[in-house]
């Protein structure tokens, strides 16, 4: 296989980009637009990176129906930092939030949460391997919360919640990260929402943040200055990642092109279908998640041996498929199908899935 040729990106992050905007950002290089530079070395405050910060957030907020009472905010540090600084700003001294425990990374999250408060396990589905999602009814939201926080997609375990959460109106807090833009959502029901770009909406370096008001009005005073939401609401207080933000713009606008959530959602549902459908009709490969929890995101599944597993891998390589090792921490194999995972790739990964099945079954 030659190197000098694209393959199917099935990566968990950092992620498949759309080949349009790849072309495009090539096309922009070394020169941006009139003014003789590229973008990589352009100021944080001149007007064409105003000009693309400004592009970004309309079409985001086109893309979600966000309101004026939601900031829009371009941040460092990935979730990871979110983790620790949604309840250093929100969660109550001596109050509490709720969150609900489907992976490794909302366990990380709860993690940070105690370092600052006493925040509580409403859920968890760890004692059947995080197999699935908490079923309606089978948790309650304590109504003294300040938030409710919870992922709505789980890279590691290949799952995702089919819809938001109950919660009685308190606000949702979500790590959106792997699904980010892939769906609608009922975007009245959150109170924030954070995701690192390198799943669906960009390359690595940037975190997108989107905050109501109301939520940021209830933060609490002093925090340090980079950690407080208030300090990059309305302005650009250090350097951004400017070659980042760039990218995610050129997503944005090649996401509207495809026509917005409701078709990026049709074809992701379209993709995942195939994909469980081969699935389910083997004895061969075995699903992790439950049918009624499984991710349009992330697509996890076992071979009969760790060495089978090896060899998929392997041979997946050859025939121009990457990325498809399962997380370290659980091992199997792991197909991530973002947005800009064309249909093309999944055919061909159904198909070498069948024939892999007929020499090895």
């Amino acid at each position: 296989m030659s190197t000098k040729q694209r393959v199917y990106n099935f990566n968990a992050g950092p992620a498949v980009l759309p080949e349009d905007v790849l072309l495009e950002v090539k096309e922009e290089l070394p020169v941006y637009d009139d003014i003789g530079t590229s973008v990589l070395e352009i100021s944080h405050r001149s007007p064409e990176y105003t000009a693309i910060a400004s592009s970004a957030e309309e079409r985001l907020r086109r893309l979600l129906g966000l309101g004026d009472e939601w900031h829009v905010l371009f941040l460092q540090g990935g979730a990871s930092l979110q983790f620790y600084m949604v309840p250093l700003n929100l969660l109550p001294r001596d109050g509490s939030a709720d969150y609900l425990i489907t992976g490794s990374w909302s366990k990380k999250a709860l993690k940070e949460a105690r370092f600052v408060g006493n925040p509580r396990v409403a859920a968890s589905t760890e004692s059947t391997q995080f197999d699935r999602i908490p079923a309606p009814g089978t948790y309650t939201i304590d109504s003294q919360a300040a938030y409710v926080h919870f992922t709505s997609n789980n890279t590691i375990y290949g799952t995702q919640w089919p819809r938001e959460p109950e919660t009685g109106g308190i606000p949702l807090v979500c790590d959106a990260s792997s699904d980010f833009l892939s769906r609608r959502i009922d975007i009245d029901r959150y109170g924030l929402i954070y995701a690192g770009a390198q799943k669906n909406v960009g390359p690595a370096g940037v975190t997108v943040v989107l905050i109501r008001q109301d939520m940021l009005e209830r933060r609490h005073q002093p925090l340090p200055t980079l950690l407080d939401y208030g300090t990059h609401a309305g302005r650009i207080y250090n350097t951004p990642p400017v070659f980042a933000v760039y990218i995610v713009e050129k997503v944005l606008k090649w996401l509207e092109h495809m026509g917005g959530l409701p078709a990026i959602e049709a074809r992701n549902e379209a993709k995942a279908q195939k994909l469980y459908a081969a699935l389910d009709a083997s004895e061969f490969y075995r699903p992790h998640a439950q049918p009624d929890s499984r991710s349009r995101m992330n697509v996890t599944f076992r071979l009969p041996t760790e060495e089978l597993e090896k060899r998929f891998v392997e041979e997946a390589k050859e025939q121009g498929m990457i990325g498809l090792k399962g997380h370290r921490s659980v091992g199997g194999i792991r197909a991530s199908i973002y947005n800009a995972c064309p249909p093309e790739a999944v055919d061909a990964l159904v198909a070498f899935m069948k024939d892999f099945e007929q020499r090895y079954g």
